[in-house]
């Protein structure tokens, strides 16, 4: 994919300040719920399940504390990556497998649009740390 940019900016300071997609598709909120080892675990599991599945079930499969396993998947279907539906006392979680898998490829496109980052270590006046291998 070519990149949106004619040059390459020679600061990060100026890299900042340019507006891009990968602005609008970079989710905090998302990347901080994956960010958890237990919750990408718990996502995983639900992920290859494919199914709803109960608190209890997903506490089952994964070996984890029921209620460890509530406050996880609670946080996860804030931030966006599951669907919750409760039916009588049990709350039933799914993954929403179409919406991450169109985020993560939207965030890879964005990411591909952007100046490849030895072009930006190419000048003197770049403050960037030099590369590997590279003769600066």
């Amino acid at each position: 994919m070519a990149s949106i940019y004619k040059h390459a900016p020679s600061t990060p300071r100026q890299a900042a300040r340019r507006k891009a997609r990968l602005d609008q598709v970079l989710c905090p909120d998302l990347l901080k719920a994956l960010a958890e080892p237990t919750r990408a675990r718990l996502l995983s599991c639900l992920l290859k399940c494919g199914r709803p599945c109960s608190v209890t079930e997903v506490a089952e499969c994964c070996s984890i504390d029921f209620s460890v396993v509530a406050r996880h998947l609670s946080t996860m279907a804030r931030a966006g990556l599951l669907n919750f539906e409760k039916r009588g006392r049990v709350a039933w979680y799914t993954a929403r497998r179409e919406e991450l898998a169109a985020h993560f490829r939207a965030l890879a496109d964005a990411i591909d649009e952007l100046e490849p980052a030895d072009t930006c270590c190419s000048t003197d006046t770049c403050a960037c740390p030099p590369q590997a291998g590279s003769s600066r």
